[in-house]
C-alpha cells in the first residue's frame, strides 16, 4: 500500500511541475496588467526547441536554456502588442498561442519519432531522499521539481517584499499613479510578460526533455489553457499556485488510475478541462475585487495618459 501511495503522489507532482512553471509566469505577466492567452503556443515553442537543441547537442540542459530563451523571445511579440500598440490582449495572446503551434508543429516534423538518447532525470537529494515515504516523493524527483518550487516561493518573495513586485503590482493596480512615481510602466510590463514567457518555455521543455524524450505535435495537450485557470484559481498568487498545480496534477494522475475500474477512456481524458472550465466558472461567478484580480488587467495603457 505504501509504495501504491508513493507512486500516486510522486506522479501527482511530475504531472504538476509544468503546470506550476506556466502559471507562476503568468502570475508575474497579469500581475503586471497584461493578459497572457498565448501560454499554450509558448510552451509548445519551448519544447519543440528545447528537443532539437537536445537532439544536436545530446545536453539537455542546453535543451533547456534554448528553451527559456525562446519562450522569452516569441512572448516580445504580444508585449509588442499589447504594450506597444495597445491591441487587444486577448486576440494577441490567442494569435501568439496559434503562432506558437504553428511554429513549434513545423520546426518540429522532422523529429517526430526520433527519441532522444538522454533526457533530464530524477535527481535524488543525498541523505534527505532516504527518509521513508517522504524521501522518495519529495527528495527524488526531477531538476525540474525542485526549480518550479523554489522559482513559485522566489516570486512570491519579489512580488511581495521587494522594490521590484511592489512596482510590478502597481503597474497592475494603477499604472497612471505608478507613472508619476517615475515608474516606466511600459519597461515593466515588457519585462513581466518576457519573464512569464521564460516560464512558459521551461514548463514546455519539462514535456519533452524530462516527462518524456520525444517530441509529438500536440504534446502540450491543453495545458497551456489550464494554466490559465490556474492563475485564477491560485488568486494571483504563487504560493497558492503551488498548491493549484499539484492539485491539477493529481487530476490529470486519476485518469490513468480510474481506467482498470472500466470507466470510459474519453471520459477520463476530460477531467482535467472539466476542472479547467469549473474554476473559470466559479472565478467568473465572484467579485473580481474578492478575487484579488489585478485592477487593470488586460487594460491598455498609453503612457502620459491622464
Amino acid at each position: 500500500m505504501e509504495e501504491i501511495i508513493v507512486s500516486v503522489v510522486e506522479r501527482t507532482l511530475v504531472a504538476g511541475t509544468p503546470l506550476l512553471l506556466g502559471t507562476v509566469g503568468e502570475i508575474i505577466s497579469e500581475r503586471s496588467g497584461i493578459l497572457n492567452l498565448g501560454v499554450e503556443g509558448v510552451m509548445a515553442v519551448g519544447a519543440v526547441t528545447a528537443f532539437i537543441v537536445t537532439h544536436h547537442t545530446g545536453n539537455p540542459w542546453l535543451g533547456l536554456c534554448a528553451a527559456i530563451i525562446a519562450g522569452m523571445l516569441i512572448s516580445i511579440v504580444h508585449a509588442f502588442a499589447s504594450v506597444s500598440l495597445q491591441s487587444n490582449q486577448v486576440v494577441s495572446g490567442l494569435a501568439l498561442t496559434m503562432l506558437g503551434l504553428g511554429m513549434a508543429g513545423l520546426l518540429g516534423k522532422p523529429y517526430v519519432g526520433k527519441p532522444l538518447a538522454i533526457k533530464i532525470n530524477a535527481m535524488p537529494i543525498p541523505f534527505l531522499a532516504d527518509i521513508p515515504v517522504v524521501g522518495p516523493v519529495l527528495f527524488n524527483q526531477s531538476p525540474f521539481f525542485y526549480m518550479a518550487v523554489l522559482l513559485a516561493i522566489g516570486a512570491w518573495f519579489v512580488l511581495e517584499h521587494t522594490l521590484l513586485g511592489i512596482r510590478i503590482r502597481s503597474t497592475g493596480e494603477n499604472p497612471k499613479a505608478t507613472e508619476t512615481q517615475g515608474v516606466n510602466v511600459s519597461m515593466v510590463r515588457y519585462l513581466s510578460v518576457i519573464i512569464g514567457g521564460g516560464f512558459s518555455g521551461m514548463a514546455g521543455a519539462h514535456l519533452s526533455i524530462s516527462y518524456s524524450k520525444s517530441w509529438i505535435e500536440g504534446m502540450i495537450a491543453g495545458r497551456g489553457w489550464i494554466v490559465i485557470a490556474l492563475t485564477i484559481f491560485a488568486l494571483w498568487n504563487p504560493m497558492r499556485a503551488v498548491v493549484g498545480a499539484f492539485l491539477f496534477g493529481g487530476i490529470f494522475v486519476l485518469q490513468y488510475m480510474l481506467q482498470p475500474l472500466g470507466i470510459s477512456p474519453n471520459f477520463l481524458a476530460m477531467l482535467p478541462y472539466m476542472a479547467t472550465l469549473l474554476v473559470l466558472l466559479v472565478g467568473g461567478l465572484r467579485d473580481s475585487r474578492r478575487l484579488n484580480a489585478p485592477a487593470m488587467l488586460a487594460e491598455p495603457y498609453r503612457r502620459g495618459d491622464r
